[in-house]
C-alpha cells in the first residue's frame, strides 16, 4: 500500500452528509471488531475518492467519491457508528 493520511481527512467530505463531526464518532470494524474513532482510520487518497481502512486489520471501512453533483458514500465495512448527541442549550 502507499502512504496514507489519518481519518481526520474525511471531515470535509462527511460534513456534506452528517451534521455532527463524524471523525470523532466511534466506529466498529466489520472485519476485526475493533472500536475506535473514525479519525484513527488509515485514509488513502490515491484512488478515485477517499478510501478509509481499519488501523487494526486494514479492511476497507468506508469509501467516499465526489462525483460532482453527487456524493457516493459507502460505509459497508463498518458494523456500527456511535455518535454523541450534543448537549441541548439551556
Amino acid at each position: 500500500m502507499t502512504n496514507h493520511l489519518d481519518g481526520n481527512v474525511l471531515a470535509g467530505a462527511l460534513s456534506e452528509v452528517f451534521t455532527a463531526d463524524v471523525t470523532s464518532a466511534r466506529a466498529r470494524c466489520g472485519g476485526c471488531g475493533r472500536m475506535g474513532a473514525l479519525a484513527e482510520a488509515m485514509v488513502y487518497t490515491n484512488a478515485p475518492g477517499l478510501v478509509a481502512r481499519c488501523a487494526g486489520c486494514d479492511q476497507v471501512l468506508a469509501t467516499i467519491v465526489d462525483a460532482g453533483d453527487r456524493l457516493i458514500l459507502s460505509l459497508a465495512g463498518l458494523s456500527a457508528i456511535e455518535l454523541t448527541r450534543p448537549t441541548p442549550a439551556r
